[in-house]
């Protein structure tokens, strides 16, 4: 699974996994817009049922500029993960620039206290495949 998820970061029990993939058929660099898809894997590792509520990322280019996105839910779902369980979804980022990065969290409800928390999602670098071999 590290393989597939080389990115992983654990809390209270959740773990969020990430790959990320550079698509040249949806980017146009000559115009200035590279676009990634990333693949996120949260997995419930507690012994309470929690649910997905909202996301925060923090999205930086390769200039440094930062781009905040909050909302409901992901992918348009408010995921109940049971115990033992895992939701998958994919997702993408566009930037007008060849590098950048991604962190965040989610806001999740439930656990062993029925509460709110925050879980982490592991930073991760956006890089073409023209930026990294030069």
């Amino acid at each position: 699974m590290k393989a597939l998820f080389p990115h992983a970061e654990t809390t209270r029990g959740v773990t969020v996994r990430v790959s990320v993939s550079y698509l040249p058929e949806q980017s146009e660099p000559a115009r200035g817009k590279w676009f990634w898809a990333y693949h996120i894997r949260i997995e419930n590792g507690a012994t309470e049922p929690v649910q997905l509520i909202s996301r925060h990322w923090r999205i930086t280019d390769g200039r440094g500029g930062r781009h905040d996105v909050r909302g409901a839910g992901v992918v348009g779902e408010q995921p109940v993960i049971g115990p033992g369980e895992s939701y998958d979804y994919v997702s993408g980022c566009p930037l007008n620039t060849p590098t950048g990065a991604m962190e965040g969290s989610y806001h999740m409800i439930g656990g062993e206290d029925g509460m709110g928390f925050e879980v982490a999602i592991p930073p991760f670098a956006l890089v073409s495949p023209a930026r990294a071999a030069g």
